[in-house]
This record gives structure tokens, sequence and C-alpha cells, in this order.
């Protein structure tokens, strides 16, 4: 287990919180060199994500990724407007600046929050898909400008194509190889104006995101009955993107809810220190979540959302937080029951490290499990196309169709996973953890958790492209082993590691892409003694691996 900081659920000293003006000054002073690994453009999952203190999300990354972005599009053909979509991080606004100067030199349509406000991730997916609705040309896209739950000190940045959705490995890779090169050849081909001129550009625009998204909810949720129900619901938006949103929700639908605090402050001083004690806004963390916890029995159900609004933290006695795992699993037998207009062939969309709870509910319903590799954007064709009914990941991310069965958004939305809970809430009777106690009940007790082992790069480079017959176990925890997976069952896509499941068991490992460590994922429907037998030996073999 990792050492639990002292710091931990608690508010910091202001001198242990960030230096704002030292970030922002960092951000445009401090120039990346091409040739240092840590300071090049770099997309994991969620886009480029870095700090200007470490010369890792500076000035120059975003100039250059917004170039790259804009040839793209021109080589693409898409020539709709770029929705624009920035958090709460001191970053975001200093990087949506670089952002407008480079478009606006290029002449794209480009729109942004009319009242200068805070856009969550999902928002934009929304706005760009009904956008889109019936078009076969003049397409949008967006760009979101966020590190999502990351620590005050971090920016991020990333981009999602026409369907809405993170963009794939190919997009993510032609333009993260295109922007080192323009910072490689000093920006010599990057176009941009001063901001000053760009912002009067006429091609970018002021826009009402709040209007559109929070009228449309009610096709997604169904709204009346939380208010008719008088739900009393706590809303912790943490500082974040929501914090414009929940008040206009709360307005728009007559709802019995609460904002627990409005506060807005990019050193986050407001909010209890995570695990390690750094300040990170992760709504799945107890720690982080201390203060809405505390709070917890003041209402029938409570939710928080990361910083941009892309994932959600459950709150819901007896269980106070709930286990992200646990969450999906209730909103999945919920959902799937409660949407009659839902297809009965629609499956269910699940990340590989997530729980086996999901596994059990969705063979319960007689449904289908589409498994995907980690990451929200192995779901969106089935979202597009109507085949997915959800879509979720084990860190409280997650989306889900309207309630006529067509896409609402392509990207995980914390908002209306938070107003599921309110709903499941009003229309049973009974809150997210009496219906989780219920489901276990009848399929079993799930014990899950994550932990970090060392691996040096040559070792996670020979984790990555491991084949199944090289793992040398027949049996795992006592029990035979049903499979060894090195590609995603639901698509066949590579997972970049390997799992491996028994009858009331898994693993799965994974190389971590910016620490020294790989990534083990374990769960038992046996007993925690027996999923620390899983983690022991799954370690013991795969250190067997890389000896060999």
């Amino acid at each position: 287990m990792a050492h639990v900081s002292p710091h931990a659920g608690k508010t910091l000293d202001r001198s242990q919180l960030a230096d704002i003006p030292a970030l922002i000054a960092a951000y445009y002073d401090r120039k990346p060199d091409a040739s240092v690994a840590g300071q090049r453009v770099s997309f994991g999952t969620s886009g480029h994500r870095g700090s200007s203190l470490h010369t890792s999300f500076n000035e120059d990354h975003i100039l250059a990724i917004c170039e790259a972005i804009a040839r793209h599009r021109k080589a693409e053909g898409i020539d709709g407007p770029l929705f624009i979509g920035i958090d709460s991080h001191a970053l975001s606004e200093p990087a949506q600046k670089s952002a407008i100067e480079v478009f606006a030199a290029h002449g794209i349509e480009v729109r942004i929050d009319d009242k200068g406000g805070y856009t969550p991730t999902p928002v934009i997916s929304h706005a760009i898909l009904t956008y889109n609705k019936g078009r076969t040309a003049g397409l949008a896209d967006g760009v979101v400008v966020t590190p999502s739950h990351n620590p005050p000190t971090d920016g991020g940045f990333k981009y999602n194509p026409p369907n809405g959705g993170p963009a794939d490995t190919a997009i993510t890779k032609a333009v993260q190889d295109m922007a080192n090169d323009f910072l490689a050849n000093g920006l010599k081909d990057v176009r941009r104006l001063p901001y000053e001129e760009a912002k009067q550009v006429s091609s970018i625009q002021g826009y009402d995101f709040v209007t559109p998204y929070v009228d449309d909810l009610e096709s997604v949720i169904d709204m009346a009955a939380i208010r008719d129900a008088k739900v009393k619901i706590g809303i912790d938006p943490l500082g974040g993107a929501a914090v414009g949103y929940w008040p206009a929700i709360i307005e728009r639908y007559g709802l019995n809810a609460t904002v627990v605090s409005d506060e807005v402050d990019p050193t986050f001083s407001f909010m209890t220190a995570d695990w390690d004690g750094q300040i990170r806004m992760d709504c799945s963390s107890p720690y982080a979540m201390a203060r809405l916890i505390r709070m917890g029995e003041q209402f029938d159900v409570a939710f928080a959302n990361d910083t941009d609004a892309d994932r959600h933290g459950i709150v819901a006695q007896p269980d106070g937080l709930l286990n992200p795992n646990h969450y999906l699993a209730v909103a999945v037998s919920y959902l799937f029951r409660n949407r009659p207009e839902w297809k009965a062939d629609l499956g269910v969309g699940k990340t590989l490290v997530s729980s086996g709870l999901i596994d059990r509910v969705t063979a319960d319903m007689g449904r289908k499990l589409v498994e995907v590799p980690v990451g929200l954007k192995w779901f969106v064709p089935g979202l597009i196309d109507g085949s997915l009914g959800f879509g979720g990941e084990e860190s409280a991310g997650a989306t889900f169709l309207r309630r006529d069965g067509t896409v609402w958004t392509t990207d995980k939305d914390g908002l209306i996973l938070g107003l599921l809970a309110a709903e499941i809430t009003a229309r049973t009777g009974k809150n997210p953890s009496a219906h989780y106690h219920d489901i276990i009940a009848r399929l079993g007790t799930p014990y899950y958790e994550r932990i970090d082992a060392p691996a040096n790069a040559e070792q996670k480079a020979k984790l990555g492209k491991l084949a199944p017959e090289q793992f040398p176990l027949e049996e795992l925890a006592g029990e035979k082993i049903t499979a060894k997976l090195t590609k995603a069952p639901g698509n066949g896509a590579a997972i970049g590691g390997l799992k491996v499941t028994t009858e009331n068991g898994w693993f799965a490992a994974r190389p971590s892409g910016t620490e020294d460590v790989y990534k083990i994922y374990a769960e038992s429907f046996k007993s925690p003694e027996h999923l620390k037998a899983i983690q022991e030996e799954a370690q013991a073999a795969i250190s067997k691996v890389f000896a060999s």
C-alpha cells in the first residue's frame, strides 16, 4: 500500500499552495527543448499534459499543437466551427489565448464561452454532436483546455474531432509528431496573430454553451421525476468548470439541490489534499472528497465533479463515497431496466480494468458485454451508431444514451452521472448505495484494488508486447485460468498489457506511460485474502517474464 500523507483529507497551509504568478510567468518564459523527451509534446489518453514549471506545458507547446490541429483540420476538410472550452486551472486561460492567436491567424471559426466562463468537457462534446447532427459537410470539432483532476500546477490540452469524442491514436500521433517538428524548428512555420488583434477577428465569436446543454438534459435524465420527488441533493463542483452550470440546472428544473461551494481559486486552497498530500480534484478519492463526505448525511444523495466535469463522485449513505466501480454497476443495472425506448440488443461498454461486477450485472440482464482497452475513445463508435447504451471506465468516467436511445455525448459526462444518482433515488425510493448492496447480495461481493510495482523501461516494453503464451501460469490463486488476454474481447484492440481471468477473480497488468512502474488491477469475488493471493501470484509471474 502507498504511504498516506499526514496532510491527506486536510486543507493545506497557504505556504504549501501553488505559486500562481510564477506558474503563469513560466508558461511564457520557459522554452521547451524538443530534444529533451520530457519537454516534447506528448498526447496520452487525454491529450497533452504537463506543468509550465517543468517546461512541459508552455506557450510554445500550445502554439505548436494548435498549428498542427489547424493543418489537420484542413487536410481532413473540417471547416465548421471549432468549439473551445477551458477549466479553472491557472494555465487554462493562457493556453486558450495562445490557441486563439493561432486559430485566428488561420481564419478558423472559433466559438468560446460568451461570458468568459468555464466549459466542461461533456458540454464541448454535446455542442459538437448537436451542431453536426444531420450534416455531412461543414462539420464542427473542438478543443478542451484541461488537465482533468490533476494538481493546480498542471495544464492540459485535448482535441475532439467531429465525432465529439477523444481523438483516436492516429490523430493524436499525427498532431503530436507535427507539433514536435514545429518545436524543433523554433516555431518558424507557426502562424499566429497578437492576442489583442486575434480576439477582434470576426471568426472568433462568443457562444452560449450553457443554455443548449442545460435545456437538453431532460432528454437524457428524468428531471421531472427528480423535481417531483423533491430529492434533497448536495453538489460540489470542486471549484471546476461545472460551477456555472449547476445553478442554471437547479433553476431550470426546480430541483431541491444545494451547491455546497461555488468558490473558484486557482490554488484550489479550499480542497482537502489527496492521499499523497497533493491537491488533486479527484472526485473518486475519499481524501479529496472529505468535505462532501462529511456533509453527506444532510442529503438524500450528493455528488461532485472533477475540474473539467467529465468525472463523478457519488456520496450516499450508508457507504459515504461510493467506489466508482460499484456505482457504474448500479448505473448499468438501473439504466437498462428503466429506459423502455432503448433497443433490446443494446450492449454495455466497459474497460477491461473495470469491475467484474459489471460483467455479472450485464449477464444477469441478458445483455451483451463489450469490453475494450482503457480510454473512453473506444466507446465512441458504439455510442454514435446506437449499439452501446453505456460506456464507462473504473476511474469514475462514463456516459450513456439519451432516453430515446440516440447519442448524448461521446466523451465522459460527470454531470449526467450525478443527476442519474438523483433519478435513481427519485424513481426507486432507494439511493445508489442501497442498490449496490441489493446487487452484491445476489451477485457476489467484489474486492478490488489497483497497486503499482516497479518496472524499468525495458521491462515495461516487454509487458506491453507480451503474448498470452509467454505468461507461465495455468492456475491463479487456486483457480484454473479461464483466459489470458492481450487484446480486448470487445473490439480486438491491443490492451498494451495482459489480463488473466478465473471464475472468481482476475488481474490486469499494464505499463505506466509516465513512471517506472507497472499497474496491477485485481479483483476477487471470494475475499480480501483471495485478492491478495491474486496480486502476489501475478507479481511473481510477471517478474519471471521480466527475467526471461
